[in-house]
């Protein structure tokens, strides 16, 4: 699943997909280097200043048209705006992306009303807003329950398990300490039994555990993947799609959910190289 923000204000590319041409080409780039899904979002998950639905709209619903007409990808949209994702879905969006657990009550039934997917995530505080000092009984276990009852109510409003997708939320409202309790025991969240995704790209807690700006954070958000794959994980959601998808493909080869390209070593009567 690749990222691209079209804001200025984005965590990693600061800005550089915010033209509707340059967000266009960053998505049809990541096709090309092995996105199965693209995730197109207008509002940074950070604290800050809210944006009304009609400037996330100008920002996001472009983007998913001109891509609809030029790929047929996955794609979502990383709003928490019922209105937003009910534009998104019209012009060709086939999954909304909800980091906020479903703070807009209207948006499970939005994407009830369609064919759309919901992919609902952890988060604790209200959108855009300060969580400072967060704290938990148990990080997996109480992430587990959160979403347990998020998908409950998204079912309530009509939306069936087999269009749903379940985020624990590394780094949103959780420190370093929980991410990676939550990478480590990811075998908790899977239990629920839904295609669960991870979000950990170049992540303040890659950062801290290596001492890496952002940057730099290529290799500590490899292992990440790998590590969560190999506890369940089935999407992962990136900045650096082909070195992510190399890395996919080795542990899919691994774990025996996909066969090597070509098999020519030691399998003759001469050593190939």
């Amino acid at each position: 699943m690749a990222i691209v923000n079209r804001t200025p204000d984005s965590f990693y590319d600061a800005g550089a997909h915010f033209g509707l041409e340059d967000a266009v080409a960053a998505s049809l780039r990541a096709v090309a280097h092995g996105a199965d899904w693209v995730d197109i979002g207008g509002v940074p998950f950070a604290p800050g200043h809210p944006l009304s639905v009609e400037e996330e709209s100008e920002r996001v619903v472009p983007v998913v048209q001109e891509l609809r007409e030029r790929s047929d990808v996955v794609i979502s949209v990383d709003t928490f705006h019922s209105e937003v994702a009910r534009r998104s879905i019209a012009v060709g969006a086939t999954v909304i992306n909800d980091t906020t657990g479903l703070s807009d009550p209207d948006l499970a039934g939005v994407v009830a009303e369609t064919d759309a997917s919901l992919v609902l995530v952890h988060s604790r505080a209200r959108p855009r807003t300060q969580f400072a000092r967060p704290q938990y009984a148990d990080v997996a276990v109480d992430v587990r329950d959160f979403l347990q009852g998020r998908v409950e109510r998204a079912q309530a409003a009509g939306v069936p398990e087999d269009r749903l997708f379940i985020d624990p939320g590394h780094d949103l409202n959780k420190n370093t300490l929980h991410s990676l309790e939550l990478t480590r025991r990811l075998d908790v969240i899977t239990q629920l039994g839904l295609p669960t995704l991870v979000a950990l790209s170049n992540k303040d807690f890659i950062g801290e555990v290596l001492n890496a700006p952002k940057h730099q954070r290529l290799e500590g958000s490899l292992a990440a993947a790998v590590a969560c794959v190999l506890n369940g994980a089935r999407i992962v959601r990136v900045h650096e799609v082909a070195e992510t998808v190399s890395a996919m493909r080795m542990t899919e080869a691994i774990l025996e959910m996909a066969e090597p390209v070509a098999l020519k070593h030691n399998m003759s009567d001469a050593n190939e190289r």
